[in-house]
């Protein structure tokens, strides 16, 4: 008797219409029994259905009430031998239903990896077959015939060039040299993995970008761009602008943003003259209105005001 889980989206099913053995079909405490057996218990719920799987092989399904396996059955399978009345248990599994729950499929890491997944300490290798990588020199190669370096080309030097010939550089010098131009590697980049990597950033920080449509120039005469070297110097560079959107990418000559360093210069905001002050001099304000401005009257001292 074994308990196991299958991952197949669609439940097992007769090959072919069968009656279902008398007797194995009436076996559904043995089939019960074996399945809280292998199942926690409180786990198994009705019995569904009898599916005859071949002669005198029959299959009880009964229902999982397991949180997490909603629309699971566990599957009993019993079976007797001809002319044998004892039913026995073959064996218990846990199957899908048509509605079951299902984990989606596993896909494996390489395609399931994305930008920004990785973090300090994770090692991702490559493969190696990697399209992206191509075999560079790393100095274990013999160099090839027409080289300075290779012994056919020393013998066929004249005598007149023996000076040349003394100093020929050896194995030791170009390796140093190589190391220096950063040349000694064991793989370097294909032309198909320069390729991806220019369609990845051109999609980025390119041309058809909402910011590049809007920008007063390309990045192409921006002095915050800083040239790039290899082939891809053509059409890439670096931005080192910190108010860019793009600060410390790789942007692609025909990119633009507003922080252009040929943008039109902002005008600068006016500033109101300074205000006079004179302390040295006196306002005389009268207190009294004159008589001849006819906004007030002075009063008459012969008229009568009521009062004593």
């Amino acid at each position: 008797m074994s308990a196991a889980t299958t991952r197949s989206r669609t439940p097992r099913t007769p090959r072919a219409t069968r009656t279902p053995d008398r007797l194995c079909a009436e076996a559904v405490d043995l089939a019960r029994e074996a399945a809280e057996e292998a199942a926690a218990p409180g786990v198994v719920g009705e019995h569904v259905e009898v599916v005859a799987e071949g002669d005198r092989v029959v299959t009880h399904f009964f229902e999982c009430e397991e949180l997490g396996y909603r629309g699971w059955r566990w599957a009993v399978t019993v079976t007797r031998a001809s002319r044998a009345k004892n039913v026995t248990l073959d064996e218990t599994v846990l199957l899908p239903g048509s509605d079951a729950l299902l984990a989606p499929e596993w896909v494996p890491w390489s395609e399931r990896l994305r930008p920004g997944d990785m973090g300090p300490g994770d090692l991702l290798p490559t493969e190696q077959d990697d399209l992206r990588l191509e075999p560079g020199w790393s100095g274990e190669d013999a160099p090839p015939p027409n080289s300075v370096v290779s012994e056919e080309m020393v013998d066929h030097l004249d005598e007149e060039d023996a000076e040349l010939t003394s100093r020929t550089p050896s194995r030791g010098a170009i390796t140093a040299v190589a190391e220096e131009l950063g040349m000694r590697r064991a793989r370097v980049l294909s032309r198909y993995g320069l390729h991806v990597a220019a369609d990845r950033w051109e999609e980025a920080f390119g041309a058809k970008t909402p910011m590049a449509q809007a920008a007063p120039a390309s990045c192409q005469s921006c002095a915050f761009l800083v040239p790039m070297a290899g082939s891809l110097k053509q059409a890439f560079g670096v931005c080192a602008n910190e108010f860019s959107p793009a600060d410390g990418r790789v942007v692609s000559l025909a990119y633009g943003c507003g922080g252009h360093s040929e943008a039109a210069v902002m005008p600068k905001p006016p500033r109101p003259a300074p205000p006079v002050l004179d302390s040295m001099a006196a306002d005389a304000f009268p207190l009294r209105p004159a008589k001849d401005s006819g906004s007030t009257t002075e009063p008459d001292a012969s008229e009568d005001l009521g009062h004593s």
